[in-house]
């Protein structure tokens, strides 16, 4: 298949709005800058599950991203707290090295829930990924990722993730105090959602295993592409 159309499925009445996704199919997963209109993260990953309820995704090992670096190709989370936000950035392909991650998102939710693993499928945690609802289309869901997570245990235990990061883009005017407050909401509603060990902690998901016969998806060079474009 070619890269073009690795990412695409089939479009009868306006793109995924009008339908789901079956297992199995391949699409991007994505992140806007949070200062500017373009996509500074794309991760091509394999759809687990999709119907009204939830987003179920697998990004395998070996993936190759999009992600962040500075313009001299620093990456970013070597560059001081002070200046990691104000200094000119680009963008640059990798690899996810280590195990992959299993990503669930509820429709209209501010964030999504990632399950990370040791080496042998030893279950490591669940990580609460503050961020805008995912938005959908043809070939993929868009957010905007909001600075502050919350790390999650297996026992229940709970801890807030970044709050420096968050701090610090608030000071860089990356995040206003409308937005921040927004995004405190969403992190105690997520709380909550972990006191309760509602869905999807409770779903069993550290259990799941993907199934051996996907391949690894590869990154189309369109990665960047606008939803008008692959619609029309």
């Amino acid at each position: 298949m070619a890269d073009g159309d690795v990412m695409r499925r089939a479009d009868t009445d306006g793109g995924a709005a009008a339908g789901f996704w079956t297992p199995g199919e391949q699409i991007l997963w994505r992140y806007r800058e949070n200062a500017g209109d373009g996509f500074h993260i794309a991760r091509p990953v394999t759809v687990v599950r999709d119907d009204e309820e939830l987003l179920a995704a697998w990004m395998a090992p070996g993936t190759e991203c999009v992600k962040p670096v500075l313009a001299d190709g620093t990456p970013v989370h070597r560059e001081p707290l002070a200046t990691r936000y104000t200094k000119p950035r680009a963008v640059q392909r990798d690899r996810w090295f280590g195990t992959g991650v299993l990503k669930l998102a509820r429709p209209g939710e501010p964030w999504s829930v990632w399950l990370f693993w040791e080496p042998g499928w030893r279950f490591k945690n669940f990580y609460v990924n503050l961020e805008e609802p995912l938005a959908r289309w043809a070939g993929g869901v868009d957010s905007t990722d909001h600075f502050l997570d919350i790390e999650v245990q297996p026992d229940g235990t709970w801890q807030w993730r970044d709050e420096d990061e968050f701090a610090q883009a608030q000071r860089d005017r990356l995040v206003d105090a409308s937005l921040a407050g927004r995004v405190r909401a969403a992190g105690l509603e997520a709380v909550e959602a972990i006191r309760a060990w509602g869905p999807p902690f409770s779903d069993g998901w550290q259990h799941w295993r993907p199934d051996p016969a996907w391949p690894v998806p590869a990154l189309p060079d369109d990665w960047d592409r606008t939803p008008a474009h692959v619609s029309s």
